[in-house]
């Protein structure tokens, strides 16, 4: 049956579908493309129904997408038409006796997947079968087994969520399974692996947050090396704690593994995203070895106890202070019947004096009022100064050196389990899974500022 002019020219309309029209090009035709200026060979894709109408998109040689001004291009030369298949290859996953089991659970995020450019949406790999078919080296590692739990974007996962995976990994460590792979979106990703940290306590095996930066249809995509790392971590490593498995430099030559309350998403787009803060990662990985960066982890071990508390009080918020904030911005909360606020302040941990009376009226609302440091690095020590030591008078109590999004599920979960003030705070402040530290590490805080003398001699030392 012969295509439909809408079949031909998918997703284009306006100047983009007359430009095609004009030079009789089609959508996958393997084409030239000549502005005024460049020229650019690759095949044409079909565009999504919200994209704009002035661009034409290409796949280049080098796996990259362009788009093309209409208005520039002068010719178009059409070397012929191949319709591309984002079908995701489905081997059977093989199976060694030799090897242990691995359960992977997926969440929404698209850890290995395909972009179906037919549609513009994004076909995940999520079977046992499609995942060895897109990235075979698992079947080195472990038997594999998965199980969606949730098809949700990262800002999407929440408290169902949070008590589905915690409850889930129970029921697997019981099953006698030697490690967890969590399939999950970047952009919260850190936040889900706080939360999991004190739920899931006393972990016999590796739990294993992995995401990806770049989609699998990306030459630069960090997909596959991400889930090769985390499933080897999960069926290898003897470090039986909650961890996030992602980049390490912006090459691909090693991953980091990092304690799930201490990792935090760094960059919108680097690779590396994923810093360990206040302390140094656990962990370097590839596909050869696993090289602890400290000793100071928990350690695989054969059983298959596991305590999980699945608790989580949604009444909780976490504030950003900035210059001029009112007082309002505490007494909408308070007045919304919320039990508990995160403040992520400045320097040691403060806030401006107009926001007193509001942090008053919340603690004489029995709200748990806990401070943190914007700056990340570092500790709250609010008896420095008068208004640290007032503010502890109204009621606000230092966080030590608690990430602040790790405070903010912390005190989620300590809510989630009493209202008395007094144990919530013994629970906030007594470690658990990292958390807190009794000091950062010398070599921790190392910051380069680009363009200094000293950076850039360094840097020249590496740079090809």
């Amino acid at each position: 049956m012969a295509e439909s002019e809408k079949e031909l020219y998918k997703g284009y309309r306006g100047p983009g579908l007359e430009c095609l029209k004009k030079f009789e090009a089609y959508i996958w035709c393997d084409v030239e493309i000549s502005t005024h200026d460049s020229q650019f060979i690759g095949f044409v894709l079909p565009r999504s129904e919200k994209a704009d109408e002035f661009h034409i998109v290409l796949k280049l040689r080098t796996g990259y997408n362009i788009g093309v001004s209409a208005s520039k291009i002068t010719n178009i030369k059409v070397n012929g038409r191949k319709i591309a298949n984002y079908k995701i290859p489905e081997k059977m996953f093989p199976y060694s006796p030799n090897k242990p089991r691995v359960v992977l659970f997926g969440t929404g995020g698209t850890i290995a997947s395909r972009l179906d450019y037919r549609t513009g949406a994004v076909i995940p790999a999520f079977t046992p079968g499609e995942l060895y078919g897109s990235v075979p080296e698992l079947a080195d590692y472990c038997n594999l087994e998965t199980e969606k739990l949730y098809g949700v974007f990262s800002e999407n996962m929440g408290p169902e969520q949070y008590k589905t995976l915690a409850i889930a990994i129970g029921r697997e460590i019981e099953k006698g399974v030697k490690g967890i792979v969590i399939g999950h979106g970047t952009d919260t990703l850190h936040h889900t692996a706080a939360i999991l940290s004190y739920m899931v306590q006393n972990s016999p095996v590796p739990i294993v947050l992995v995401g990806s930066q770049r989609s699998s249809d990306r030459p630069s995509s960090d997909a596959a090396l991400n889930l090769i790392h985390s499933v080897k971590t999960a069926a290898e490593s003897d470090i039986a704690e909650t961890m996030v498995c992602m980049f390490g430099p912006t090459s691909d030559s090693y991953g980091l593994l990092h304690r799930g309350t201490r990792v935090r998403k760094m960059h919108s787009s680097y690779r590396s995203t994923f810093r360990t803060i206040g302390d140094i990662p656990i962990a370097m990985i590839n596909k050869d070895k696993i090289t602890p960066l400290s000793d100071n982890y928990k350690r695989r071990r054969n059983d298959k106890d596991v305590t999980i508390l699945p608790y989580f009080e949604e009444k909780v918020g976490m504030v950003y202070y900035y210059p001029n904030m009112h007082p309002d911005m505490i007494d909408s909360m308070v007045e919304n019947g919320y039990k508990g606020i995160i403040i992520a302040g400045t320097g040691l941990g403060h806030v401006n004096k107009p926001l007193y009376p509001a942090l008053q009226r919340a603690k004489d609302a029995g709200v748990a009022v806990y401070m943190t440091v914007q700056t990340l690095w570092g500790y709250v020590q609010m008896y420095v100064y008068d208004t640290g030591r007032d503010m502890m008078d109204l009621g606000v109590v230092p966080g030590a050196n608690l990430l602040p999004e790790a405070a903010y599920m912390k005190l989620c979960w300590a809510l989630g389990q009493t209202s008395d003030l007094e144990e919530v705070k013994k629970i906030m402040l007594t470690p658990i899974a990292g958390e807190i530290t009794e000091r950062e590490p010398s070599n921790g805080y190392l910051i380069m500022q680009g363009g200094i003398p000293e950076v850039e001699e360094f840097i020249s030392q590496y740079r090809k």
